[in-house]
């Protein structure tokens, strides 16, 4: 299974939780983890931001990258948000037979 974990992050809790339960929904990830409140320090538009972000770790198939980043960038309240995608290389082969299987396209059996 090539898996893949993508990281994002948003402005306050009700969104993560929105953009998280749509990516279920979708079968576009497996299993989202919403993570505590962080502080973000970054350079906008020429100024120093300095914001409270919600970070969500999201597991999915690589084949559902495109499809996943499209619905993030749809329903993704910043402008430009941050979509990292890392490759998992290595991990609990029932763990990313799961993750593979909850994001096909229909249930599994």
């Amino acid at each position: 299974m090539d898996g893949l974990l993508v990281v994002t992050n948003l402005p306050d809790r009700a969104s993560a939780e929105k953009l998280g339960a749509l990516l279920i929904e979708q079968r576009l990830a497996a299993c989202v983890n919403l993570l505590a409140p962080c502080a973000s320090v970054y350079r906008w538009q020429g100024e120093i931001q300095h914001d409270e972000e919600h970070p969500l770790l999201i597991k999915t198939a690589q084949d559902r990258y495109a499809e996943l980043e499209a619905a993030i960038r749809a329903n993704h309240p910043y402008e430009l948000p941050e979509i990292i995608a890392v490759s998992i290389v290595q991990g609990l082969s029932a763990y990313l037979q799961w993750v593979e299987s909850e994001t096909r396209a229909s249930a599994p059996a």
